[in-house]
């Protein structure tokens, strides 16, 4: 234990970091069940001990972890100033952002793999992930209000609806990219194919949202 007060009076919020770099990048490849604090420790540069200080187990860890995730992409999500764009420009943007960061962040969709294994029982722990998502709802709401004004939306579409079919559009194309492309016979990660899946998913969200 003294050991890692020393390590933690040095710079403990490096040392923290490092850890949930690590961590991230083993869940991202092992899952939940499949990863190994041993090999987190070591990826961190950080005694194990230290692990255990600031996260207490490897569940608190996943946890930890996966929140860091959701927050980036709620974050990145902001960066995109929805708000001061036209309804359909807005959506657009979205659903190509939504489309892009999966593709740049395939750990992501592997964290939302891990924990929907297991039922989504760290998520349902955490507050701060139901906080991170409500500044995006109350976005699209504010976004379809702006819509039906201007006459481009039909009314009484249910943000939260909605952005599940945009996650959804894509998540489901790349989480099942190897078994949909051994059944249909094509390779649905080529570019081509890509550029392809994106206009259809844009236009099936604008369309399903026209008057």
């Amino acid at each position: 234990m003294t050991t890692a007060r020393v390590s933690v009076g040095r710079d403990p919020g490096r040392t923290r970091g490092r850890i949930l770099e690590a961590a991230t990048a083993e869940f991202a490849r092992y899952g939940l069940g499949g990863a190994r604090v041993d090999r987190i420790a070591a990826r961190a540069g950080a005694n194990k001990r230290m692990l255990y200080y600031y996260f207490r187990d490897k569940e608190n860890l996943f946890l930890a972890a996966l929140e860091e995730r959701y927050a980036h992409i709620r974050n990145a999500e902001r960066a995109l100033d929805l708000e001061h764009l036209e309804p359909r420009t807005a959506l657009r943007r979205l659903v190509e952002f939504t489309w892009s960061y999966y593709l740049a962040h395939p750990e992501f969709l592997t964290f939302l793999n891990s924990e929907n294994l297991h039922k989504g029982r760290h998520v349902r722990k955490s507050r701060r992930v139901r906080e991170m998502h409500s500044p995006l709802i109350e976005s699209l709401r504010g976004i379809l209000r702006r819509g039906v004004r201007q006459g481009v939306f039909r009314p009484n579409v249910d943000p939260v609806q909605l952005y599940i079919s945009i996650a959804g559009e894509g998540y489901f194309y790349l989480s099942n990219r190897f078994t949909l492309s051994r059944i249909f016979g094509r390779d649905l990660m080529v570019p081509k194919a890509l550029r392809e899946r994106l206009r259809h998913m844009t236009r099936m969200i604008l369309n399903a949202l026209r008057r």
